[in-house]
């Protein structure tokens, strides 16, 4: 392509514009459970998209702010199609931008959500804004799935996304990078959810000690089990991240209860946890244990169509001045689903750092350059050419 400089001179000379595009997302403050804010700016997104001549419907879910599916209005019905996948959700409450308020300097922009991920929905706009001003070619229809939960799991999005990721030659994720010199997430971990209760029996514990049947006890038996499936070598780790039970101290708890965490990077990993985890028995007589969970987001494997992916975005890269690199990132993504079913590339947001932290920023003089990236990527032919 011969774009790639006029596309840099448009986004250079549409920079501030941009710039003032994010302010404008960040302060619309949308917490992955408040629903009207949600709504307020999916609906900012929808009008924009349709002034670029975009067909937008936005969808209400039933217990979150649902999600925006955008595809252009004029779509050429025999070309393939390439998806786009962000979020509109942030993990910060309303009014924290009082506490975390909007500043910028010469090097960053600095807010609640910024980086993860409003950024990637403002590259997202300007990437289809040059396009359609530019009059481009796409050998590629975009289509567009912004959702609200992503933050929360994505429960409500994950069958619509699934819908679309098998229709689609590839699907690029808005997420941020990984690190502050930007490294594109070719892979991803995935992430599961198990919940154990161990039922015992209650007893006094000055009075009637040996009558009862210290749930506690059980579950610290099952706690080391959990910690023995950790397996760093592998990129398995199994998290005992909360854990309660017992009524009184003067009681021998009749119930104990602990939630874990599991990261693993195959589907094979996976199942072998699982197995492992729903295969725990008592270690205490008399003593039932309930397991409930499984792998909730499978992950995002380093598969050959989506390390095709990743060469054309060196490859576009370069034509730039970036020198890309990739990267595994041990959190989950909407990518995680996208890459079952279509070849994917995740983390095309702008660099910068702070995900769900209080210093949260983005690196300003980067915003142009990401979102040149993304735009080439579009432009770019079918991955799966027909002969």
């Amino acid at each position: 392509m011969k774009d790639a400089g006029k596309i840099q001179q448009y986004l250079e000379d549409h920079r501030e514009e941009m710039v003032a595009f994010l302010k404008q997302l960040v302060t619309m403050e949308t917490p992955s459970k408040e629903i009207e804010p949600q709504h307020k700016l999916l609906s900012f997104l929808k009008e924009r998209l349709e002034n670029l001549g975009y067909y937008a419907l936005e969808m209400r879910g039933r217990q979150t702010g649902g999600y925006l599916y955008a595809r252009p209005g004029n779509r050429i019905k025999r070309l393939p199609l390439q998806l786009l996948v962000g979020h509109c959700d942030t993990v910060w409450p309303i009014n924290t931008i009082v506490e975390m308020p909007l500043t910028e300097t010469m090097d960053k922009i600095k807010g609640p959500g910024i980086y993860d991920m409003k950024s990637g929905l403002t590259q997202l706009v300007f990437a289809l804004q040059a396009i359609h001003d530019l009059a481009l070619p796409l050998e590629v229809t975009p289509i567009i799935l912004i959702n609200s939960d992503e933050e929360i799991g994505s429960r409500e999005s994950t069958t619509m996304i699934q819908t679309l990721a098998r229709l689609v030659d590839r699907a690029y994720v808005l997420e941020p990078p990984l690190g502050i010199d930007g490294k594109l997430k070719t892979g991803r971990k995935g992430l599961g959810r198990f919940t154990i209760t161990a039922k015992g029996k209650a007893a006094h514990a000055g009075l009637d000690p040996g009558k009862g049947i210290n749930a506690i006890v059980e579950l610290s038996h099952q706690v080391q089990k959990l910690y023995a499936m950790n397996d760093i070598r592998k990129g398995i780790t199994v998290n005992i991240g909360m854990i309660e039970g017992g009524i009184s101290p003067n009681v021998v708890a009749p119930e104990s209860k602990a939630v874990i965490d599991v990261r693993v990077l195959t589907e094979s990993d996976g199942i072998l946890i699982t197995n492992k985890i729903k295969g725990l028995r008592p270690y205490l007589p008399d003593i039932k244990l309930h397991i409930e969970g499984g792998i909730g987001r499978p992950p995002m494997e380093k598969t050959e169509r989506n390390q095709k992916l990743w060469k054309t975005a060196v490859a576009q890269g370069n034509r730039l001045g970036i020198e890309l690199q990739q990267a595994t990132a041990g959190g989950g993504s909407d990518a995680n689903t996208t890459s079952l079913f279509t070849a994917t590339l995740d983390g095309l947001g702008t660099p910068g750092d702070g995900a769900h932290a209080s210093h949260e920023y983005v690196l300003r003089n980067k915003l142009v350059e990401r979102t040149a990236l993304l735009t080439l990527l579009l432009l770019t032919e079918p991955l799966n050419q027909k002969s």
